[in-house]
């Protein structure tokens, strides 16, 4: 009787467990979904000014919060669910795919050792905006190689590249200084909502 009662007990603790993860995950799956459409709006929203974006803060503070698997997780479904709305590039995909899961990694990683972000704020700025260098600079290798562009033609679209790459610097410079912090602080108060 004693063994049946216990085996009963941890019968019933499984399955409180198992539903804990369950709405876990659902929870989890709800909150990726509604980052990646923040994500694809401030984009959609900014697409008409040329070098100004916002999807790099959100990247960062994203992953930044909610860690480097999260960022991942979220820089994968918005590079593939960005190509519904702005049509199918191999290239953009390639790009796509590749920068903001880097993005993720590295401020990810930084989410865990950095402690106090609003005094790590300055650095953390410059990275964004080595990170934004980066972005143009893949671009200038991945377009090239995959159309097969003759070496005069890549010479042209890398320095027709530098038109865009200069403000979406100073985008990034402005946007990750003023609200690298405030957006932090509210996806802190999101991430409690996973507990």
């Amino acid at each position: 009787m004693k063994g049946q009662t216990a085996c009963l007990a941890q019968e019933r603790k499984n399955e409180i467990r198992y539903r804990a993860v369950w709405l876990n995950s659902a929870k989890e799956c709800a909150y990726l979904a509604v980052f990646v459409a923040l994500v694809i709006v401030g984009q959609v929203l900014l697409a008409v000014i040329p070098g100004v974006e916002i999807v790099t803060l959100l990247f960062i503070v994203y992953a930044f919060v909610f860690g480097l698997v999260r960022g991942m997780f979220a820089a994968t479904a918005f590079a593939l669910l960005r190509q519904l709305i702005f049509g199918f590039f191999p290239t953009v995909l390639i790009l796509y795919l590749t920068y903001y899961n880097v993005l993720a990694c590295i401020f990810g990683a930084l989410g865990r050792v950095v402690k106090k972000p609003l005094h790590a704020l300055w650095w953390l700025t410059a990275v964004a905006c080595l990170c934004t260098v980066g972005f143009t600079m893949l671009d200038n290798v991945i377009t090239p190689w995959f159309y097969a562009f003759s070496h005069k033609a890549w010479r042209v679209y890398f320095y027709a590249s530098l038109s865009f790459m200069i403000p979406q610097v100073v985008c990034t410079a402005v946007t990750v200084s003023v609200l690298f912090y405030p957006l932090q602080r509210v996806f802190k108060q999101i991430k409690k909502g996973l507990r």
